[in-house]
């Protein structure tokens, strides 16, 4: 267990940093409204590099991260397009595989709704106090290369 501005977390210290690898990820779209789609990702992801000796998480452990990202694309050719997404991710919750609910070991404990509006307010906020940067760039969306 760590702790950061009097908060209890676990996992990768702050500021540590991955590179994944998506092999054979699969993307699918559907158009729902003129300026709207909804979508889903599926892929295994695997580290570029192997883990630390005695780190990382067991086998079985579960996630819910909530993603906020631009994804910037430019058209290659009639069936390829070149895409960048940049975003901020967000730990919502997990689940140790020898726990039978999510987050047990968190004395707050707070519901994963709440988390989620907390975190689409103060983004909102952000944005309306303009301190995002015009690409929707600042502490929210770290710096990536791309277009």
């Amino acid at each position: 267990m760590k702790s950061f501005q009097g908060k209890v977390y676990s996992g990768m210290s702050i500021g540590g940093t991955h590179l994944w690898d998506y092999p054979h990820g699969i993307w699918q779209e559907k158009k729902v409204a003129p300026d709207r789609w909804v979508f889903s990702f599926r892929s295994e992801k695997k580290r570029v590099r192997q883990a630390p000796e005695g780190s990382g998480a067991l086998p079985g452990t579960q996630y819910h991260w909530f993603i906020l990202a631009h994804q910037k694309v430019r058209k290659v050719d009639q069936d390829t397009y070149e895409t960048v997404m940049q975003g901020v991710k967000y730990k919502i919750a997990h689940k140790r595989p020898y726990w039978r609910r999510w987050n047990t070991e968190y004395p707050d404990n707070e519901p994963e709704r709440e988390i989620l509006i907390r975190i689409l307010e103060q983004y909102l906020a952000a944005l309306k106090e303009g301190t995002l940067g015009e690409d929707g760039e600042n502490d929210l969306f770290g710096q990536i290369d791309g277009f």
